[in-house]
């Protein structure tokens, strides 16, 4: 076929046809840029372009989440084809980069896998998965003091943020590095002792290590800063702690200190007794007894 030979007559390869085509295609768009006899500005044109691609850029986000689901479905061999293609399109994919490094961890390739991962992180230095998985991989590959380095570096990393010690926690955990999740999630309750969120998450670490009593300490702690948590409520209710969750803890207040002038300046706060969260006013120190 004439379409496949170039313009000396020589074959075309497999790799110059397909680009003769993109190149062809590209000249059909813009030709048919047309309306009546006239033709339409070029511009328009990629303004509509980009116009659509926003809109799909909108929904990145949850197609990615699906994209996620999906690609543990399908088989390796066909993941990896789609992720070359990918990376093909677009080599600054770290995500891309951080799929393909466990596609070849998977296959016992440690160092395509280790190149993979670091392209991930010279792309996001924080993907947390990709430090994760590099963790794990030197600990697979019997380079103990390799994956203890490099874990510690991550962890000094976050050493600032309970958000990213979080992620990092749960990256780890996913990972099955227990010694290291539990250090994250430390760690972000040392930068974050008030934060209801980081006191569910290591609630959740301990319910999935079957540890109840420090499962429980954790999710009373996490009701208390934040009684508007129905999943901490449910899984309290599951280990057998009895929870009350106020109408309006603002009204309950309101309602308590309105029985008396004398509770005006009261402050409240919600405990755990006997397995029962309840509200209750706080004592201050040096507040002296009501006199009989």
């Amino acid at each position: 076929m004439a379409g496949n030979k170039n313009k000396d007559g020589s074959r075309r390869s497999p790799v110059e046809a397909v680009m003769a085509r993109k190149i062809a295609g590209r000249k059909m768009w813009v030709s048919d840029c047309t309306f009546g006899r006239g033709s339409i500005s070029v511009v328009p044109c990629i303004l509509l372009s980009l116009c659509m691609l926003s809109l799909i850029g909108c929904n990145n986000q949850q197609a990615s989440l699906a994209g996620a689901d999906r690609a543990r479905r399908i088989p390796p061999d066909a993941r990896k084809a789609e992720v070359l293609k990918e990376l093909d399109r677009k080599f600054e994919n770290p995500q891309a980069h951080f799929e393909l490094g466990q596609l070849y961890q998977a296959e016992g390739l440690t160092q395509k896998a280790e190149y993979h991962y670091n392209v991930a992180l010279s792309f996001d230095p924080a993907h947390v998965q990709a430090q994760a998985s590099m963790v794990k991989l030197f600990f697979d590959s019997g380079n103990q003091a390799k994956g203890r380095n490099y874990a510690d570096v991550y962890l000094d990393q976050v050493s600032n943020s309970e958000i990213q010690s979080l992620r990092l926690a749960m990256a780890f955990q996913e990972e099955q590095l227990d010694e290291y999740a539990l250090a994250c999630y430390q760690q972000a309750l040392q930068i974050a002792p008030n934060s209801a969120r980081v006191s569910k998450q290591l609630a959740f670490y301990y319910l999935v290590k079957n540890d109840k009593d420090r499962a429980k300490e954790y999710l009373v702690r996490s009701f208390q800063l934040d009684p508007s948590q129905p999943e901490v409520a449910n899984e309290l209710g599951r280990l057998g702690v009895e929870v009350r969750i106020p109408r309006d803890p603002e009204e309950e207040i309101v309602a308590a200190t309105e029985q008396s002038d004398e509770d005006d300046d009261k402050q409240w706060r919600i405990v755990a007794k006997h397995g029962l969260i309840q509200v209750e006013p706080i004592v201050q120190k040096g507040e002296k007894k009501k006199e009989k």
